[in-house]
């Protein structure tokens, strides 16, 4: 029987992505979800465990009736504006959950743990290629909880022997290119379905939150990973894990940054529409220009994010918003 892999948030965008992945690896996905953001009818690989990270009862029931081999620890709160204003929501959920998740692992005998990190834990670095060694200063609770998860991670190793694999990426666009998975998210709040959203007529318009960066035309920049690109990376991290390699720090991107604006440009030119745009203030916690390399990843893993081209990026997820599931 194919070994099982107890994936958190896997009802979610990422998630529901890493779970197709595994799938086609030969893997069993479980997915265990409390559904505050992800959606029943993502979770199509393999079972659901409805459930949360801070019901430790629930966890260990869900290690003892599966016995996964590893565990791919994507669920969290994630919103910078919300991580400004509700700190303590971030602490709480993102940071004990997480300890609940990291104890049970150990206490199943699960020491494979692979975890959905952000390079957010690196603060404002304008002008930088990050990679795995930049000092990390995080600007919110969302950066520090990821960080202060990381700790843990060398903390519990160096206790139980708990192997991991960290990685720290940007902003994930794009979806499945066979539509049975994408991105949604109720409110939105990611870039991409945003402009898509007003291209199609279900917002007015979209809001640049900061025209008044210093960067060429005002807007901040970000590094932008196909998520297919993303789910490999995780999947060949497990691997990489299940081999009997040591636990290791990986960064995910293309080192290359796009603009708000340039986004936009992007899909107009890939829908062939126009965007109705409005211009806002700056939301608490941006950084001006967050991009990263992955030579680490590239040369160790053998990872390339070969479909994060913006405008296969849009392309994908164009085909996903057409495709009705942005109706429910």
């Amino acid at each position: 029987m194919a070994d099982k892999v107890l994936v958190t948030g896997g009802a979610g965008y990422i998630g529901s992505h890493a779970c197709k992945a595994l799938a086609a690896a030969g893997y069993v996905p479980v997915t265990l979800d409390n559904l505050s953001t992800g959606w029943r009818d993502a979770v199509k690989f393999g079972p659901l465990v409805e459930a949360d990270l801070m019901d430790r009862a629930a966890l260990d029931a869900a290690f003892a009736q599966h016995k996964p081999v590893a565990v791919l620890h994507f669920a969290a709160l994630s919103q910078v504006g919300e991580a400004m204003a509700e700190p303590g929501k971030y602490w709480r959920n993102n940071v004990a959950g997480s300890l609940n998740l990291i104890e049970a692992a150990v206490a199943a005998g699960c020491m494979d743990f692979v975890f959905s990190s952000t390079c957010a834990t690196y603060g404002d670095r304008d002008g930088e290629v990050l990679d795995e060694d930049t000092p990390q200063a995080p600007l919110n609770a969302y950066g520090a909880s990821k960080r202060a998860i990381e700790d843990m991670l060398v903390d519990f190793e160096a206790a139980h022997g708990l192997r991991h694999v960290i990685f720290r990426y940007f902003n994930v666009a794009g979806a499945d290119p066979e539509a049975e998975v994408g991105e949604f998210h109720r409110p939105e709040t990611h870039l991409i379905p945003l402009i898509l959203d007003a291209v199609d007529g279900k917002r007015d318009a979209l809001t640049i939150h900061g025209i008044d960066y210093p960067t060429p035309d005002g807007t901040c920049i970000r590094d932008y990973v196909h998520v297919m690109d993303l789910v490999d990376a995780h999947v060949k991290g497990l691997e990489w894990l299940r081999a009997g390699r040591g636990s290791r720090v990986f960064c995910l991107g293309t080192g290359d940054g796009f603009s708000v604006r340039e986004v936009v440009d992007a899909t107009k030119h890939v829908t062939n529409r126009a965007v109705p745009m409005v211009d806002g203030p700056r939301r608490g916690g941006d950084a001006v220009k967050l991009v990263c390399g992955s030579k680490r990843a590239k040369e160790e893993l053998g990872w390339q994010p070969d479909r994060s081209t913006m405008k296969q990026m849009i392309g994908d997820a164009w085909r996903w918003h057409q495709s009705g599931h942005y109706d429910r």
